[in-house]
């Protein structure tokens, strides 16, 4: 018995890992672009604190997706 009732499994996790991922990359963009925008616009400090906890929620999430593998 190859899998053992195991393939779904690791089929899943791979999944979550996947969105877990691109959503990451989601999110490190957003905040770029909000950098980008707020200091071609003039911006408040609203702007640059938005678009650094993006990129921090970014980075945290590839963070914990590597040390967990």
């Amino acid at each position: 018995m190859p899998c053992a009732g195991r393939c779904r499994e690791e089929g899943r996790v791979k999944l979550y890992r996947g969105a877990t991922f691109l959503f990451a990359l989601t999110f490190l963009g957003i905040g770029v672009a909000l950098l980008i925008v707020t200091a071609v616009e003039g911006g408040s400090a609203f702007g640059y604190v938005i678009g650094l906890l993006f990129l921090a929620l970014g980075i945290g999430r590839l963070y914990l997706l590597r040390t967990r593998a």
